[in-house]
């Protein structure tokens, strides 16, 4: 058993800050990667900003420069510092974890339920 705990999202004004904080617990032998995507409404789920345990980040061309995506190994989580938001950030957010079970060692992802973001005047 897998759990993910999201938090940070809320309500904030076009070129605001927002920080996402993703904590996983449970089952988990070794964390890989760690990554936060995000779906608008009527639109497939995209990836924003994925950080592997070797430091690695990968980001969406539109965040780049905005968007900062960490993490702390030894705590299994991961946060998302979004500064310069802009309308078009508005979306569900979800944490997302590549993980090895430590009961089976077998490879799983796992999605965290979501938080909101939503930016606006």
């Amino acid at each position: 058993q897998v759990q993910l705990v999201e938090s940070g999202g809320g309500l904030v004004q076009p070129g605001g800050s927002l920080r996402l904080s993703c904590a996983a617990s449970g089952s988990i032998f070794r964390v890989d990667a760690m990554g936060w995507y995000r779906q608008a409404p009527g639109k497939q789920r995209e990836l924003v900003a994925s950080i592997h345990s070797s430091r690695r980040t990968n980001y969406a061309d539109s965040v780049k420069g905005r968007f900062t995506v960490s993490r702390d190994n030894a705590k299994n989580t991961v946060s998302l510092q979004m500064n310069s938001l802009k309308p078009e950030d508005t979306a569900a957010y979800y944490c997302k974890i590549e993980y090895v079970s430590d009961r089976t060692y077998a490879r799983y992802d796992y999605w965290g339920q979501g938080t909101q973001v939503t930016v606006s005047s």
